[in-house]
């Protein structure tokens, strides 16, 4: 109870490790709620989960409600996680994929992910993982990052044409971005074209928490 009121004044270091994919993981108490850190970032809880919040607020809370099942790449401490389950209600299945062993296991020894009952966490790469899935889905979240930087492979076509085919008809992509130069900026515009070109509506969130940009791919259900 200390420590927790003493985070209201300063963050309270409670757990540090390393990591070969992350490099530095940090757990801190700040203003009494456990986030988890990398070197330069915020990886879950904290300003990630309010970049996260506002791009499923943006899709509809009753929206996702409905849905039967959603996919997480790149589940860190497991913010949206928490979100879908404990604010919007969510009780469909959700199939989370991280990369990072140590993340998984600061998720579960700090944050409690293995405790939710329709969540399964899956320790696989992401790309490798919508390749070879045979499951459908209702929405996917996008949030791989390594440390600063994001993999290339999220912005090869062939990786989003997969995305594309294992979304189901009026499902929804969110995708978490990090603006830090013009040519992020670029790269964005290309990868938002791309969806248009196929028929999909885009739009483009700039600007949350400064560096973020959410871009939300919508597959509208094609009516005979």
């Amino acid at each position: 109870m200390l420590k927790k009121l003493l985070s209201y004044l300063y963050p309270i270091n409670l757990y540090k490790t390393t990591s070969e994919i992350s490099k530095t993981l940090e757990v801190t108490l700040v203003n009494g709620e456990l986030v988890l850190d990398s070197q330069h970032t915020n990886y879950s809880y904290g300003s990630l989960q309010r970049v996260l919040r506002k791009g499923l607020g943006f899709i509809g809370f009753d929206t996702i409600k409905s849905m039967n099942h959603i996919l997480v790449l790149g589940v860190a401490g497991g913010s949206v996680i928490k979100t879908l389950v404990d604010e919007i209600g969510f009780s469909g299945k959700i199939t989370g994929i991280e990369l990072d062993e140590k993340v998984i296991e600061v998720a579960q020894n700090h944050f409690g992910l293995d405790k939710i009952k329709n969540f399964n966490l899956i320790h696989h790469e992401a790309f490798e993982f919508v390749l070879k899935t045979k499951y459908h889905y209702d929405l996917i979240i996008v949030d791989v990052f390594q440390d600063l930087v994001m993999p290339s492979f999220l912005f090869e076509t062939f990786f989003q044409y997969r995305m594309s085919e294992i979304l189901n008809q009026n499902g929804y992509i969110l995708f978490n971005t990090m603006i830090l130069k013009e040519t992020d900026n670029v790269r964005n515009k290309h990868y938002a074209r791309f969806f248009e070109s196929e028929g999909l509506q885009v739009n483009r969130l700039p600007r949350v928490e400064e560096h973020n940009e959410l871009i939300i791919i919508h597959k509208k259900e094609i009516k005979p």
